[in-house]
């Protein structure tokens, strides 16, 4: 994907600042008109980032861009909950988790208008309550 290989060359020509543009635009959709920024997140994200290996994080975002999880997804029989945010920049719902939900024979699919990639983060007030339900059921 296009995207990635933008990730890795910001990554590589200067990784603090890509530790900062990444969170503070696409990932959190703090880029987005009206979006709350919340900046803690952004220098936790920063702060995580630079704590790692640059070269892992450099092939990380080769292997998860690049790798085939196909036969990986048909093979898990277990109900699988896949949750995606609907305003995802960084890994679109049409080349993931609409494709996923076709692979998976147990699924259920939760998409969540307006959400980003970092759903999970700032959105967690309602996350958490569709993945009580889910483990519950």
């Amino acid at each position: 994907m296009e995207v990635f290989d933008g990730f890795r060359s910001a990554l590589a020509s200067n990784r603090a600042q890509f530790f900062r543009d990444v969170p503070s635009g696409p990932f959190y959709g703090f880029n987005r008109e009206g979006a709350t920024v919340h900046e803690g997140v952004i220098q936790n994200w920063w702060r995580q980032g630079m704590m790692g290996s640059a070269k892992a994080h450099y092939d990380g975002i080769k292997a998860f861009s690049e790798t085939d999880q196909t036969d990986d997804l048909k093979a898990i029989t277990v109900p699988t909950l896949v949750l995606h945010g609907e305003d995802d920049q960084v890994v679109p719902i049409a080349a993931s988790a609409l494709k996923a939900v076709k692979l998976l024979p147990n699924n259920s699919l939760k998409t969540y208008p307006g959400f980003s990639h970092g759903m999970l983060t700032v959105n967690a007030d309602v996350l958490n309550g569709d993945l009580l339900k889910f483990v519950t059921n």
